[in-house]
């Protein structure tokens, strides 16, 4: 077999591939390096399982909300059905199909665990034992993610508790389900199993979804309440342990006690960067990547490791633990690579053709609860401490026209963040129905860095949610021209 390429990358996942693929588009040859399956967390176990487990809940609730529909649908959510649509999402958890996508885009593939074992050399050990030597001409990248976080608390490693991967994958409903952890996972995975019927306890040290605005998670608490959950906030777990009926008691500081027949831990990502050859660079196992914005890996003088040759791309660098963002760092580090190789300057300047300057300031994300949570940019707390001069802007979204369409009694609110200085928005937040699908527009106002006064003239279509833009620009006043 072919063991020398331009480019190597290790890890399959979203990411991986996008690397892979852009360099081939540069002109490159590139191999794959996978030891699980080729598509990754995002296909199998994170965004997609998961989305498909919160989509079938979030559709009964979006008609029970609507006079008409409301009256049409008399049954209850069938969880065996949601089930199944999550196994078809997820492709039985068999890639076949990504295999043959990597096959026709040209990208090789070696299965195994892939370790950096000299400059440009990573060798992959099969299941069965085999050994392969790849090297490569130009540049390793090291695309191989992130895995869930278990915090050190008495009895929790013993007990074996649910990850994200076993709750977006489970092929049963428990009758109880007990979340630590207030992010984004905790707070999806609490509304999917809430709506299946499971009873629910939530526990977190602090709020919920902390790093968004402070509505964004109180709405998000409000509707969980409402869907059955018990929430336990600013509270923290002491003991865990295994019971006799094969379930969990959970204790927290406040002096109760949790039982239920799983327990999901959702606190947060480590890097999967542990036995890859990374400590013969210099490099800490175990530790995020430190990178620049074509996702060079660093050396604590703050230089590219070894000359340049090493990537760090995606979760394993901690910039934006997001596919969409991962791809678009991949999408970036690959154009790098080839024209690197073929002796091209590649500049370093923000929103270059080489450069992922999105991550800094300009990070979409939606939180599937129910409410959704879609945020954009710098939240208003963010803006103040980075030293902007910031005016911030609320509407509610329920007041919009399109928005009493949509639903009945529509719940939601919006957040515009303006930069007074130069008269552009800094960052936006909307929590409410289907709000992800306004997210980009306001991505696009944020990274063009559009001047408010050009906003005016974007005129949203009535009546539809996106009215809320003019009602927000409405309510900050009309800039002088």
């Amino acid at each position: 077999m072919i063991t020398e390429y331009d480019v190597i990358v290790i890890g399959a996942g979203a990411v991986g591939e996008n690397v892979a693929d852009r360099a081939r588009l540069g002109g490159m040859t590139s191999v794959i390096i996978e030891s699980e399956l080729v598509g990754g967390e995002c296909s199998y176990w994170a965004c997609m399982p998961s989305k498909a487990l919160l989509r079938s809940g979030a559709l009964l609730r979006e008609a029970q909300r609507v006079g008409g529909s409301r009256e049409a649908v008399t049954g209850m959510l069938d969880v065996a059905a949601v089930l199944k649509r999550r196994n078809h999402m997820a492709h039985d958890w068999k890639d076949d199909g990504q295999v043959d996508w990597l096959s026709g885009a040209n990208i090789d593939l070696v299965r195994g665990r892939g370790v950096i074992t000299a400059p440009r050399e990573v060798t992959v050990t099969a299941e069965d034992g085999t050994v392969t030597v790849l090297t490569a001409r130009h540049a390793v990248a090291v695309t191989s993610g992130s895995a869930s976080l278990l915090p050190d608390i008495p009895g929790l490693r013993e007990s074996e508790p649910w990850t994200s991967r076993d709750a977006t994958s489970a092929q049963h409903v428990p009758a109880s389900l007990a979340i630590l952890g207030g992010g984004v996972t905790a707070v999806e995975m609490a509304t999917a199993y809430a709506g299946f019927g499971t009873r629910v306890d939530l526990i977190t040290r602090h709020g919920l979804l902390t790093t968004s605005e402070p509505f964004a998670g109180e709405m998000v608490a409000d509707s969980l309440r409402e869907l059955g959950a018990t929430l336990h906030l600013d509270t923290t777990v002491t003991a865990v342990e295994r019971t006799d009926e094969n379930g969990f008691r959970v204790d927290l500081d406040d002096g109760t006690t949790v039982r239920a027949a799983e327990f999901l831990v959702a606190t947060g990502r480590i890097p999967n960067t542990v036995g890859i050859g990374l400590d013969a660079f210099g490099l800490e196992e175990g530790a995020w990547l430190d990178v620049d914005d074509t996702m060079r890996v660093l050396a604590s003088d703050g230089e590219p490791v070894d000359g340049g040759w090493l990537y760090g791309v995606g979760d394993v660098n901690n910039r934006a633990l997001l596919t969409h963002q991962g791809k678009y760092q991949a999408r970036a580090a690959g154009d790098a690579i080839a024209a690197r190789a073929k002796g091209k300057t590649v500049h370093m300047e923000p929103w270059g053709k080489y450069v992922a300057t999105a991550d800094h300031r300009a990070v979409p994300q939606v939180v599937f609860t129910d409410p959704e949570v879609a945020t954009i940019g710098l939240t208003s707390a963010e803006a103040d401490r980075a030293g902007y001069r910031i005016s911030i802007v609320d509407y509610p979204i329920g007041s919009v026209a399109g928005a009493s369409i949509a639903a009945d009694n529509y719940t939601g609110h919006a957040r515009m963040v303006v930069d007074e200085e130069r008269q552009v928005v800094l960052g936006v937040t909307f929590v409410g129905q289907d709000v992800g699908e306004l997210l980009h527009s306001a991505t696009v106002a944020v990274v063009g860095e559009v001047p408010l006064a050009r906003l005016w003239h974007a005129v949203p279509s009535y009546p539809t949610v996106s009215e809320v833009w003019l009602r927000l620009l409405e309510a900050y006043g009309r800039p002088e021209e």
